[in-house]
C-alpha cells in the first residue's frame, strides 16, 4: 500500500486517485464512523493508493494526524447522506491553495482538505445549507468556479438553495440543475452584476486595422455580400463594426436625441462567409471587434427560480439585474420555471433587466421555459414602474431562438421582453404577452405561437414573417413610433388570427410613425403579403370600429424632406372576420406623389408603367353606406384626394390594383396615377377623377348604396380609358331603399339613351328591368345594342 506523499503535487494527487488501486482501510476512527476494506487489483492499476472514509467534511477539521497527500473521503458535507459526498487530498497550504471552507478545507493540523472530484460537483459539496437563512450563493459561486477551473459540468439536481446578496456567479461548463429550486432575495438585486453570468472562454478583440485594410471592409461591408475575403482569418467568430460617429435611431418622444451607433453584426464561417444579412453602409469604422465563439453547446438546463418581488434596498435606482446574464455563444437554457414567492407579490418600483440578458451572443437559444413578466402599470400612480421592467433582455443577438417559452399577464404586467439589435430571430411555440424588438430587429421569424396584450411590437428590416400566430389585442403587429415604425424588407403573415380586446380601431400592420428625423430612411416594407387572416371579434362583439389591414400615417414626406419609402407589392388574400358582420378596409394613401418605390415606373399619357402592384383577393369587406357617392371617409382603399398634386418624380407611388372576389367595394382614387382592375367583384362606390390610368371591371355587379346622391352615383372616366366586360348594373339603394329610376345616376348609363366607357355584354339587373316594364317603357333595340356592345370612342 502506498499514499500521495508531500512531494507529489495535486495533480498527480489526481491521477492516483482515479487511476490507482483503491483500497478503504476497516478502522474505526476517533469520529466513530466505520470505513471498510475493498481492496483489490487488476493489471492496469498502477499503484495502490489507500483512502481513508470520514462521515463529514466538518469533522475533517478536528482529525489531528493527517498527512500531506493522504485521501480521503466523506460521506456528506455536515451529516452523511447530505449530497456532499466527496473526495479530498491532503496537502499544505500555500498562495495558491487558501482556505475557504469549501473545496479547501482548514484542518487542525494546518494543512487543507483540498477537493478532489474530476467528473461532476454539486452545491453541497461546498456547503451549501439551504436553509433560508444562509447565504447559498457564496457557495454554489465557488462550486461554479471550481467547475470552471477544471472543464467539469454541475450537477446538482434537487434541493433548495437561496441566493441573497451573492451575484457575478460565472457560468462555464454544463449545468443540471433538475428540480433544484432557487430563491431570490430581490432586496439585493444589482444594477452592475447580475446573479448568474455565462461568460465566452475566449475575450473579445478590438481589431486595428491599417489604413488599407480599413478602406477594403469599408467598400465590401455592405447589403447584399456574401463573402469577405479579408475576414476569413476570423472565420469563427462574431463580428461586431461600428461608427459611433454615425447616429441613427434617434428616438421620437422624450428620450435622449443621442440615438445609436451605425452598428452591424455578423458571424464569420469558413472562407470569409458571412451569416447575418448586412443592412447598412459605413463612411467610417471607430471600431471593429471579434468575439471567438465557443465550439462546443454550452447546456443549463432544470431548476425553478422564486422571486421575492421586493424592490432593491438602498434606494438604488434604475434597470437591476436579478437572473442570468448570457455572454457565451452557442448557448441552450431549457426547462426552467419561475415565479414569485408563495403568498408574495411584485411590490418592487424599480424597473428589472430580464431575468435571462442575452449581450453580444451568436446562435443562443432558451426552450421549455415558464418565464415572468413584471408589473408596471399599478393602478396606484404612486408605486408605477417608471420604465419598461422585463423578464427577458438582451441586445447584439444574432441567431437566437424562443422555443416553447411561456410569459403572460394581464394589463397591469408589462412586455415580458424588450431587446435591441437583433438579428435573424426565431419566437417558436411560445406564448408571450409580447415579442419587442426596440430598434433594429433584422429577419423576425413567429410561428405557431399565441401573443397576448402586450402585442407584436418592433422596427427594422429583412423578413417579417408570421405563421400560425394569433395575437389577442387590437393591432397584430404595431411597428414602434419612437424608432420610426419602419420595416425596410418583406413582411408576410399566413394563416394567423387576431382577436381585438377592446371596441376601438383595429389594425393588422399599424405604421404610426412621428413626422421627425429618425436618421434613417423610414416607411412601410418592401412588400407585404397578408394571407388566410382571420379576425375574430369573439371578445368584442359589439365593436363597430374600423378593423384596417394597414393603418399609415397620412404623410409620405418629412418636413425635413425625407421620403417614405412603400412596398413595391401589398397582397391580401383569403381575409374573413367571424363575431362581427362588420368586415374589414384596406388602407388609405392620401399623399402618393412623395412615396420613394426604390423602383422606376411611368405614366406618359399613352401607358402606365406600374411600380406597385396592390391586390385584394377573397378579402371580406366592410358594408357601408356613405352619405355621399364620393366620400373619402367610408372607402376601403383610398388614393389621392380632391386635389391635383404633382409628382415628384417616376419612383413615387404608380400603382395597379387588382380586386378579385369582393364585396361592397368602395374605392376612391382621386387625382392620383393608377390603373384599377376589379374580376367578380360587387362595387359599392368607385370614384376615380381625373384618373390617369385605366379601368377595367369583369363579371362585376354594381351595386351602389348611399344616402344622398347629390351628382352621379359613380366617377368612371380614366384618360386610358375605362372597360366593363360581363358586368350587370343593379338598382340603387338610396336612404335604405333600392330605386331603379336612379340608374340614370350612374355616370355611365342612361336607360335608352346613352351608354359611355367600352361594354362587352352589359346588363340590367332584374329590379330595372320589371321596373321600367311595370311603366310601359320598353327597353330601345340600340340601347340593348350598346350595352351588348360599345367603344369608348363612340362617344
Amino acid at each position: 500500500m502506498s499514499s500521495c506523499n508531500s512531494r507529489k503535487s495535486l495533480t498527480e494527487c489526481r491521477k492516483l486517485a482515479l487511476i490507482g488501486m483503491i483500497s478503504l482501510t476497516l478502522a474505526v476512527h476517533n469520529d466513530g464512523i466505520l470505513a471498510e476494506d475493498v481492496a483489490g487489483a487488476t493489471k492496469k492499476r498502477a499503484s495502490n493508493v489507500t483512502v481513508t472514509r470520514y462521515a463529514t467534511a466538518q469533522l475533517l477539521k478536528s482529525v489531528p494526524g493527517l498527512d500531506e497527500g493522504e485521501l480521503v473521503e466523506t460521506a456528506g458535507f455536515y451529516v452523511p447522506g447530505d449530497g456532499g459526498k466527496a473526495l479530498y487530498c491532503i496537502q499544505k497550504p500555500n498562495g495558491e491553495l487558501q482556505p475557504n471552507g469549501a473545496d479547501i478545507i482548514a484542518l487542525k493540523n494546518g494543512h487543507v482538505a483540498v477537493l478532489l472530484e474530476g467528473k461532476a460537483v454539486n452545491y453541497r459539496m461546498f456547503g451549501a445549507v439551504g436553509d433560508g437563512e444562509n447565504d447559498d450563493g457564496v457557495q454554489i459561486k465557488l462550486a461554479h468556479e471550481y467547475a470552471n477551473r477544471h472543464g467539469i459540468p454541475v450537477i446538482n439536481l434537487s434541493g433548495e438553495f437561496w441566493i441573497k446578496q451573492s451575484n457575478n456567479i460565472v457560468i462555464k461548463t454544463n449545468v443540471q440543475w433538475g428540480q433544484t429550486t432557487f430563491h431570490i432575495d430581490e432586496r439585493f438585486n444589482s444594477r452592475r452584476f447580475p446573479r448568474f453570468v455565462v461568460l465566452n472562454d475566449e475575450p473579445t478583440q478590438t481589431l486595428k486595422l491599417g489604413k488599407e485594410t480599413k478602406a477594403i471592409l469599408l467598400h465590401r461591408i455592405r447589403p447584399g455580400v456574401q463573402i469577405i475575403d479579408e475576414l476569413a482569418p476570423y472565420a469563427g467568430c462574431l463580428i461586431s463594426v461600428e461608427d459611433a460617429n454615425d447616429r441613427i435611431g434617434i428616438r421620437a418622444g422624450n428620450y435622449s436625441k443621442r440615438g445609436w451607433a451605425r452598428e452591424e453584426l455578423f458571424y464569420v464561417e469558413e472562407e470569409g462567409r458571412i451569416i447575418g444579412d448586412i443592412a447598412w453602409t459605413f463612411k467610417d469604422f471607430t471600431s471593429v471587434r471579434a468575439t471567438p465563439c465557443n465550439d462546443v453547446y454550452l447546456i443549463i438546463e432544470g431548476g425553478r427560480f422564486y422571486f421575492s418581488g421586493d424592490t432593491p434596498a438602498g434606494g438604488s435606482k434604475g434597470y437591476h439585474h436579478h437572473g442570468i446574464s448570457i455572454q457565451r455563444s452557442r448557448t441552450i437554457v431549457r426547462e426552467q420555471w419561475m415565479g414569485l414567492e408563495k403568498g408574495r407579490r411584485d411590490v418592487s418600483i424599480e424597473p428589472r433587466t430580464g431575468f435571462y440578458v442575452l449581450r453580444g451572443v451568436y446562435d443562443v437559444t432558451l426552450e421549455n421555459i415558464r418565464a415572468m413578466p413584471w408589473e408596471k402599470n399599478r393602478r396606484d400612480r404612486s408605486k408605477v414602474v417608471a420604465h419598461g421592467t422585463y423578464g427577458i433582455g438582451g441586445a447584439r443577438m444574432l441567431n437566437c431562438t424562443f422555443r416553447n417559452l411561456t410569459a403572460e399577464g394581464g394589463w397591469v404586467a408589462w412586455g415580458v421582453f424588450g431587446t435591441n439589435l437583433n438579428k435573424n430571430f426565431r419566437v417558436e411555440n411560445c406564448r408571450l404577452n409580447r415579442v419587442d424588438v426596440h430598434f433594429h430587429c433584422w429577419n423576425l421569424y413567429i410561428s405557431d405561437c399565441t401573443i397576448g396584450f402586450k402585442g407584436i411590437s418592433v422596427t427594422g428590416g429583412g423578413d417579417l414573417f408570421v405563421d400560425d400566430t394569433t395575437r389577442h389585442g387590437n393591432s397584430f403587429v404595431s411597428f414602434r413610433r419612437d424608432y420610426g415604425a419602419k420595416w425596410d424588407g418583406r413582411i408576410r403573415l399566413r394563416g394567423c388570427t387576431l382577436k381585438p380586446t377592446s371596441n376601438g380601431k383595429v389594425s393588422v400592420l399599424s405604421h404610426q410613425m412621428a413626422d421627425f428625423d429618425y436618421q434613417y430612411p423610414i416607411g412601410f416594407a418592401r412588400s407585404v403579403t397578408i394571407e388566410n387572416m382571420l379576425i375574430d371579434y369573439g371578445a368584442a362583439p359589439e365593436s363597430t370600429a374600423p378593423c384596417w389591414l394597414m393603418d399609415i400615417v397620412p404623410f409620405s414626406k418629412t418636413g425635413t424632406g425625407a421620403r417614405l419609402f412603400f412596398p413595391n407589392h401589398v397582397e391580401f388574400s383569403d381575409v374573413r372576420v367571424v363575431g362581427r358582420k362588420q368586415g374589414v378596409r384596406l388602407l388609405r394613401i392620401p399623399n402618393p406623389q412623395h412615396y420613394d418605390l426604390g423602383r422606376q415606373g411611368g405614366y406618359d399619357g399613352s401607358e402606365l408603367e406600374a411600380n406597385c402592384t396592390l391586390v385584394a383577393d377573397g378579402v371580406q369587406l366592410e358594408k357601408m353606406a356613405p352619405r355621399y357617392p364620393d366620400s373619402t371617409d367610408d372607402v376601403h382603399l383610398l388614393i389621392g384626394g380632391a386635389e391635383d398634386a404633382a409628382y415628384d418624380d417616376h419612383v413615387s407611388l404608380l400603382p395597379e390594383i387588382c380586386f378579385i372576389d369582393c364585396d361592397d367595394v368602395s374605392v376612391y382614387l382621386g387625382n392620383c396615377i393608377a390603373s384599377a382592375f376589379f374580376d367578380r367583384c360587387s362595387l359599392n362606390t368607385v370614384t376615380a377623377r381625373s384618373l390617369r390610368g385605366e379601368l377595367g371591371f369583369r363579371d362585376c355587379r354594381f351595386q351602389p348604396d348611399v344616402r344622398e346622391v347629390p351628382g352621379d352615383l359613380y366617377a368612371l372616366d380614366s384618360t386610358l380609358g375605362t372597360r366593363l366586360t360581363n358586368c350587370t348594373i343593379h338598382a340603387p339603394v338610396i336612404a335604405g331603399m333600392a330605386n331603379p329610376e336612379m340608374v340614370n345616376r350612374t355616370g355611365f348609363v342612361e336607360i335608352n339613351r346613352s351608354v359611355r366607357h367600352y361594354h362587352l355584354n352589359t346588363a340590367l339587373g332584374n329590379r330595372i328591368i320589371e321596373h321600367y316594364r311595370r311603366k310601359g317603357r320598353k327597353l330601345k333595340p340600340d340601347f340593348i345594342a350598346m350595352l351588348r356592345l360599345h367603344h369608348g370612342m363612340d362617344e
